[in-house]
């Protein structure tokens, strides 16, 4: 049966840690403080989502015919899976943007400023 590894406590929601590893073959332990990856930090949700939507190649309307689900329903979880594994979203990058228009509107940053702060921004 398979189990799987659990990210938070049963009995207050708290992050666990990783604490021992031990080797079903030698009997090795290892024992010390490992990060959960973020694929296992995923809700089963989002782990199915991310599941479907490799298998149907990244096409939204394949995906969205599979689960059932409208296009925009797709895309909010598709944001939804990409904060979860720490990548800032689409929405984030427009708000980013919009915020540096408005000061340029404001006359608080010249377009040459915004400029560099988007290339800082974009890890340029």
């Amino acid at each position: 049966m398979y189990k799987r590894r659990l990210t938070t406590c049963p009995v207050c929601n708290g992050p666990l840690k990783i604490v021992k590893y031990r080797c079903e073959k030698c009997d090795t332990e290892i024992t010390g403080s490992f990060e959960i990856e973020e694929f296992t930090q995923l809700s089963d949700e989002q782990l199915i989502f991310l599941k479907i939507f490799i298998k149907s190649r990244g096409n939204l309307s394949e995906l969205q015919k599979e689960l059932n689900i409208s296009y925009p329903t797709a895309k909010a979880r598709l944001e939804e899976l990409i904060k979860a594994l720490g990548y800032s979203s689409e929405n984030d990058n427009r708000k980013k943007t919009l915020e540096i228009l408005e000061k340029i509107e404001k006359g608080e940053i010249t377009p040459e400023e915004a400029k560099q702060i988007l290339k800082k921004y974009r890890g340029e």
